[in-house]
């Protein structure tokens, strides 16, 4: 029977579509011309397309100079289609060679993986044991190193394959354990869920070889579920069904599985395999019966199977169960013609063939009375089936060897069961004792844990304490600067307000009907300012009752510029304008911003005390990105010292001086501006306000 190992090929999943050359000059970088290429190589190699994959391959291989893993990718294609493509393991073997040196350059595990995998089939299929040994040596290497489950599945399932070349049935089985294992922690989907099935498979198959065949239906069994939804294999399984029940001579199930075989839909090659081989299980079932010309006729189906799928195995095999059902007819020469092509590729193929082969053969020629032939096909068959019994016998060495020391192990476990019930006593008198000790250290811990507990809500509470005292501290602040702002934001409107009223009362003599007039329009103007003003402090005051922080939003200086001019619309005698070509717009506080103008305008007011032509200017204006706006009077002016608090938070904010320029500094900070001052003796003060970024016109 064809080895286990070549259920291997049906790892391939194959498409029945085709796919149009790629234009490669529509792509500009290499690595865009590789991933399209070997997208058109694998469609070309799902589709079995093995003559152009190799031409392709070759392409692939060329375009991808100093790219090791596409070097890698393209010669294990180009090796896959030198073995589909009429079994040219040598030259497959030259290009899987090649591509495991790539792929080891390219440290690309995965790549690795399937190339290790074909490679080790190839090994054994072209007899060399050398490269084959260490190469199985590597993999076992890779497989105890890898933390890949996917590595770890398929060569494992590798590792197996090659124990079953050599015929270690129970390291096969044990390698092939592990896979399943590996597999099943992979991710569900229907192509890993067939390779979980051929694996059992694959153990049920070898346990046939190993003539356990209850055993290896309990394999076939756990395969079933796995391969239900694939009929290309669930062919395959209904003919190791039917060997099994052949062997246990079950005839309601050797002809149920025979029916069977026919009934499931496959590729072309697949099906005369699969036809050829229940049709060889059928002859031996009725050569055993007795019924010769049924097992011949049988045995002729299988041939004829066997040479429409082209497998050279299969057709060997094929040509042995004809040989055999011949040689039983009487038909000796017909029987040792057949035999003899059987026996062309039998030991390359499977040995155990090849053994019945020659015993048949000797048999045949013995009837025939050709001694000498009949001998030297007998000393054939004794050499190779003493080296079958040789390696069958050194397995069950093995296993005995094995099973003496296991029991060997349960002797010593038995003399050794008094001494551990002894120290088993001790063992729990000591336990009692470390579960006393553990408690008492327990406990200590926990008053440990509780007093350290207890010390970390303390220092929580203290820093809440700390923590509600800066805020009140803060609050206390907030309030000082409020009734800063209050002073001196109402002070000076009401001072003006007081004065028309005493300049009224006091000195009508001095006022005509005219001046009087003019003054009760500046009064009442002057009392609907200094109203207006006190609804906005008052507002913005409500509004900063939480957290005295700025809320920035867009605002033309325009506007700013308007208020400022009513609020101050009742002074006399000094001339205040507004430049403002630019039509500027600003993000900020408007409070903040109106404050700090108005505070700097009553400052430029109090210092035009006295001098003639009094003026003021005020000016927005844009430069690198930065807005500015400047209060220039023309006062005389102040020694720099003057303007300290400024820069200083040492110096304090008296209320009769009015919010101080402390405060201005502050509310400045806070609306991420900075003032600027320069005064000159005789001549006048400007102070600038810079704003961080410019915003916009």
């Amino acid at each position: 029977m064809k080895r286990a190992g070549f259920l291997f090929l049906f790892f391939i999943t194959f498409s029945a579509f085709a796919q149009e050359e790629p234009n490669l000059a529509a792509y500009k970088t290499t690595n865009e011309k590789l991933k399209v290429w070997l997208n058109y190589s694998t469609a070309l190699l799902n589709s079995e397309n093995y003559p152009k994959l190799i031409k392709v391959a070759e392409k692939g291989i060329a375009l991808s100079k100093n790219h090791n893993a596409y070097l890698s990718r393209f010669y294990f294609q180009k090796g896959k289609g030198f073995e589909f493509s009429n079994n040219q393991y040598q030259k497959a073997l030259e290009n899987y060679e090649e591509a495991w040196k790539y792929a080891r350059k390219a440290h690309h595990l995965k790549n690795e993986t399937s190339i290790l995998m074909r490679l080790n089939y190839v090994y054994y299929s072209v007899q060399d044991t050398v490269k084959g040994k260490s190469l199985a040596k590597y993999i076992k290497q890779v497989v105890d190193t890898t933390k890949s489950n996917y590595t770890k599945a398929v060569l494992n399932g590798s590792l197996a394959e090659y124990y079953m070349n050599n015929y270690e049935y129970e390291t096969f089985i044990g390698y092939q354990l592990k896979a399943i294992a590996y597999k099943k922690l992979l991710k569900k989907d229907k192509t890993n869920e067939e390779n979980i099935g051929i694996s059992y498979l694959q153990i049920g198959s070898t346990y046939t070889r190993m003539k356990q065949y209850n055993k290896a239906i309990e394999y076939f069994n756990e395969a079933k579920p796995y391969i239900k939804n694939s009929p290309y294999v669930s062919a395959f399984l209904c003919n190791y069904y039917l060997h099994s029940y052949v062997a246990l001579k079950k005839k309601d199930s050797i002809y149920k599985y025979y029916n069977l075989v026919y009934t499931y839909p496959t590729k072309k090659d697949s099906l005369f395999i699969n036809l050829s081989f229940a049709n060889r299980s059928m002859s031996e079932y009725f050569t055993n019966e007795g019924s010769i010309n049924k097992a011949y006729d049988c045995a002729q189906k299988a041939v004829l199977y066997a040479q429409k799928s082209n497998d050279p195995d299969i057709m060997m095999e094929a040509n042995t169960v004809l040989g055999k059902v011949l040689n039983e007819k009487g038909e000796h020469k017909k029987a040792i013609e057949v035999l003899t092509k059987a026996s062309e590729k039998a030991l390359k193929y499977d040995k155990e063939s090849f053994v019945v082969i020659n015993k048949k053969l000797s048999q045949s020629y013995a009837a025939l009375g050709k001694w000498k032939e009949a001998f030297y096909y007998n000393e054939i068959y004794s050499k190779y089936n003493d080296e079958m019994m040789h390696e069958s016998a050194k397995q069950s060495i093995a296993n005995a060897e094995a099973r003496f020391q296991n029991k060997a192990k349960q002797e010593k476990i038995k003399n050794l069961s008094t001494q551990n019930t002894i120290k088993n006593i001790q063992i729990e008198e000591a336990k009692k004792q470390r579960l006393y000790l553990i408690s008492g250290l327990a406990l200590v811990a926990i008053i440990g844990l509780l007093l350290f507990s207890q010390n970390q809500n303390r220092k929580k509470t203290n820093q809440k304490l700390q923590l509600l005292n800066q805020e009140l501290d803060e609050a206390n602040k907030i309030k000082a600067r409020f009734f800063s702002i209050l002073n001196h934001d109402l002070r000076s409107p009401v001072s003006n307000l007081i004065h028309f009223l005493h300049l009224q009362k006091e000195n009508p003599e001095l006022i005509d009907e005219e001046t009087a007039l003019r003054m009760q329009t500046k009064i009442i103007s002057g009392a609907e300012n200094l109203l207006s003003s006190m609804e906005d402090i008052l507002l913005w005051s409500k509004g900063q009752m939480e957290n005295f922080k700025p809320h920035f939003k867009e605002i033309a200086v325009a506007v700013l510029f308007e208020e400022t001019q009513k609020h101050f619309s009742a002074l006399e005698n000094i001339e205040i304008s507004f430049k403002n070509p630019e039509n500027i717009i600003l993000s900020t506080d408007e409070n903040y911003l109106k404050t700090i103008i108005r505070n700097l305008t009553g400052n430029a007011i109090k210092a035009l005390e006295k001098r003639e032509n009094p003026r003021i200017i005020w000016k927005a204006f844009q430069h690198n990105n930065q807005t500015f706006l400047s209060i220039t009077d023309n006062g005389a002016g102040e020694n720099q010292e003057k303007f300290k608090a400024l820069y200083d938070d040492s110096e304090v904010i008296g209320i009769k001086t009015g919010l101080g320029l402390h405060l201005i500094r502050d509310l400045a900070n806070a609306i991420n501006c900075k003032i600027e001052v320069n005064s000159q003796p005789d001549l006048g003060t400007t102070f600038t306000i810079i704003f961080s970024q410019h915003i916009g016109t």
